[in-house]
């Protein structure tokens, strides 16, 4: 039987076409919660330090001091989120999961990086780069560091329960409680249709999970250069904790030179966090740059960059 709506004359009850039938469906009680019942399985809000100079900063929670509530930075992205770090090309993305990953390794959490871009040995050779850019030796990583190559085998792109029974190996085995995939859109590029599907399913299986997460994905050239919007529309954006905006402007107007400060001719990069549904944010547009050591780091404000 097919539901049509509802009638105000069966007070509120819904109604189906054969109108015999006009009860509601058995509730699911066991969804139903006091905030009480469940207070001993509330997260504690803290930081997870991401490596990304100027990142973490930029993250806040709300506390009270001499009753009073005040503004306290968290120090990282919150811990069991899962994040969104989205941009087009030669922005920064995968370079800040690796600086991510790397952290999170040398102080011995052990994180699973799931690379669907580049197969495994690439992916080493560039993190054992970024860790020496940072100061770590590869010695300080590498039995922190679990990774699981979907860019080789294409039965980890094309077929989640494979890849979630595979990411629950690694994270059982290796006692994992960090997860970076890059890029989620590896597992939907031929299917947009399917990218809510696909990123709800990721987002569950890491909440199951408790895992900190941070997917990276990819945004088209013809999407507004600093909007949340990635590949398969608002898919990501809008099923997950948050999301990190990057992109890249080369400027070639005297307005832009006078706006960003910077010559024509030049490619700038900038960053704007996109909420965050677990703790407080920066909302503001800052500049980006990768240094020469290629690391991504977070630099001053652009409003602030303007009044100079």
């Amino acid at each position: 039987m097919d539901y049509v709506g509802y009638s105000d004359k069966l007070g509120g009850e819904p109604v189906f076409k054969d109108r015999k039938h006009t009860k509601y469906p058995d509730p699911v009680e066991d969804a139903v919660y006091l905030m009480s019942d469940i207070s001993d399985r509330v997260p504690e809000i803290e930081g997870i330090p991401t490596g990304v100079e100027g990142l973490d900063e930029m993250f806040f929670t709300v506390g009270f001091e001499d009753g009073r509530p005040v503004k306290r930075v968290l120090g990282g992205i919150p811990r069991y989120s899962v994040m969104n770090l989205t941009g087009v090309p030669d922005t920064g993305k995968s370079l800040m999961a690796e600086q991510f990953a790397i952290t999170q390794a040398a102080r011995g959490d052990p994180t699973v990086f799931i690379t669907v871009e580049s197969p495994a040995e690439f992916l080493v050779a560039g993190l054992k780069q970024r860790a020496m850019a940072i100061g770590y030796r590869y010695e300080d990583i590498e039995n922190n560091l679990i990774i699981i190559d979907a860019a080789s085998n294409y039965q980890l792109r094309d077929d989640m329960p494979t890849l979630f029974s595979t990411l629950a190996y690694a994270i059982k085995r290796y006692r994992a409680v960090n997860t970076v995939i890059d890029s989620v859109t590896g597992f939907y590029e031929a299917k947009e249709m399917m990218a809510r599907q696909i990123v709800r399913s990721v987002f569950n299986f890491l909440k199951k999970w408790k895992q900190t997460g941070l997917l990276v994905s990819q945004k088209r050239s013809e999407h507004d250069y600093m909007s949340a919007e990635a590949a398969g529309g608002y898919a990501v954006s809008h099923i997950v904790d948050g999301t990190i905006v990057l992109s890249k402007k080369v400027i070639s107007a005297k307005y832009e030179e006078n706006m960003f400060k910077a010559p024509i001719g030049e490619m700038i990069r900038l960053i704007r966090i996109d909420g965050c549904r677990m703790s407080g944010h920066d909302t503001d547009v800052h500049l980006l740059e990768i240094t020469d050591t290629g690391l991504v780091r977070v630099g001053p404000k652009l409003k602030d960059i303007r009044r100079l």
